[in-house]
C-alpha cells in the first residue's frame, strides 16, 4: 500500500527510509516484512530461502537474486521515470545485468569480494544518441541502489544480548 505522492509534491530533500523485520521460517527460508517509512509508507513481504547447497529447500529466491533484480529493476525504473521528464520517448527498454563475486574456502566457512559488475543498456528510441545518453546518466545518479554500489559503505551490525545490544 502507498501514500498517492507526485513528485511535484515532494520537497527538493528528503530522507528515504525503509526497514525490513526478517524471521527464520523452515531450512533456510527467511520471512521479510518491509516497509518505506519515509518520505511516505507502503509495505510489503517478501521471501529468501537457498538451494541444497546451504541445505534449504528452495522455496523462493536467494537473496543474490534478489540483490541483482532490485539493481536491474532500480535502474530501468529511473530510465523510464526520467525518459518522461527528460522527453526521450522509449519504444522498448531492456537491460542485462552481470555480477560477479570472488568465493574463497576459510576454514568450515567462506568469505566474498564483489569482482565486476556490468550493466548493458538496450533502448529503442527515435532520440538522438546525445539524449539516450543524458538519460542513462540521470538513471544512474537516480538509482539508489547503484548509487550504494558506487561508494564505500559503512555498515554496523549489533547483536541483542540479555544485557541490551553489542556491536559485532
Amino acid at each position: 500500500m502507498s501514500d498517492k505522492i507526485s513528485l511535484d509534491k515532494m520537497p527538493d530533500r528528503a530522507v528515504v527510509q525503509f526497514n525490513c523485520h526478517g524471521t527464520a521460517a523452515g531450512k533456510m527460508r527467511n520471512e521479510l516484512d518491509i516497509e518505506m517509512v519515509k518520505p511516505f509508507k507502503e509495505s510489503f513481504k517478501m521471501a529468501t530461502d537457498e538451494g541444497a547447497f546451504h541445505g534449504g529447500d528452495a522455496t523462493a529466491e536467494p537473496p543474490l537474486a534478489l540483490f541483482i533484480g532490485g539493481l536491474t529493476g532500480c535502474l530501468m525504473t529511473q530510465i523510464r521515470a526520467f525518459a518522461k521528464r527528460l522527453n526521450v520517448p522509449l519504444n522498448d527498454l531492456q537491460v542485462d545485468t552481470q555480477i560477479e563475486w570472488d568465493w574463497a574456502m576459510k576454514g568450515r566457512t567462506y568469505e566474498t569480494a564483489p569482482k565486476s559488475f556490468k550493466i548493458d543498456v538496450l533502448i529503442d528510441s527515435d532520440a538522438p544518441l546525445k539524449k539516450q545518453l543524458e538519460l542513462v546518466e540521470a538513471a544512474k545518479r537516480g538509482c539508489f541502489i547503484e548509487q550504494t554500489l558506487g561508494q564505500k559503505n559503512i555498515i554496523q551490525h549489533r547483536l541483542k544480548t540479555g544485557n541490551g545490544w553489542v556491536e559485532a
